[in-house]
């Protein structure tokens, strides 16, 4: 998995903070970012990450390019709805040549469910490959593909969807591709606004756990980030 941060509003808090500043004075958002002090940022992502008051989260936004990973994890992906989604097609794109596949450690670290896991990519890429090779239109042919499949994805979410995707996506439950794509993302995004994800992640990072008789069982421990 290569996941790489393409591009993300400049200065995220100080937008952030300017927008949420903008409710409560009387001059115009331009100056007031031009004109704020980095104390007074400060002060204004501390009130609103701690009042719940967040939609001027949604002013700041992230745009990431992810490689490598597998259908089954971009079919979960594309569930966060306020996100922008761009993915590599299988309608335009044959995948001819040698399978790209992701292989989960449940299966590669067992010799006999490995070679049962192969046998089964192979029987549907050569098959796939015979219907393209048929004159089959890969929008057809791809119908036979596993969820395996590698994929690339570029995907937008502003501040407030990102750090509910952290929550979910970032935590022991979720399923492991798309918790190391969280956990990537959230690496990346941290150095750009420390204040405002120093506390991103998984729920138990900032108390405890909201699953009940469902959670993973570890203890709720804070890492401080600043």
């Amino acid at each position: 998995m290569q996941v790489t941060l393409l591009y993300h509003t400049q200065e995220p808090e100080r937008a952030v903070a300017t927008a949420a500043r903008l409710c409560y004075a009387p001059i115009g958002a331009a100056e007031l970012m031009e004109n704020m002090s980095q104390e007074d940022v400060s002060k204004v992502l501390k009130v609103i990450m701690k009042s719940g008051h967040h939609s001027a989260l949604e002013h700041a936004s992230y745009t990431f390019a992810v490689d490598g990973v597998s259908r089954a994890l971009t079919h979960q992906l594309v569930r966060h709805r306020i996100a922008s989604f761009n993915q590599q097609s299988q309608r335009y794109v044959s995948l001819r040549g040698e399978p790209e596949v992701v292989t989960p450690e449940s299966i590669s670290d067992d010799g006999e469910l490995l070679a049962i896991y192969n046998t089964a990519l192979d029987t549907a890429y050569n098959a796939y490959q015979a219907l393209l090779d048929a004159g089959v239109p890969a929008e057809d042919a791809r119908y036979i593909l596993p969820n395996a499949c590698i994929s690339k994805i570029v995907v937008t979410m502003n501040i407030r969807e990102l750090l509910h995707f952290f929550t979910l996506r970032c935590c022991h439950r979720a399923q492991w591709e798309i918790q190391e794509l969280g956990n990537k993302m959230l690496e990346l995004a941290l150095p750009t606004a420390l204040y405002i994800f120093m506390d991103a992640g998984a729920p138990c990072r900032r108390g405890p756990c909201p699953e009940g008789t469902m959670t993973c069982g570890e203890p709720f421990k804070r890492i401080e980030r600043l």
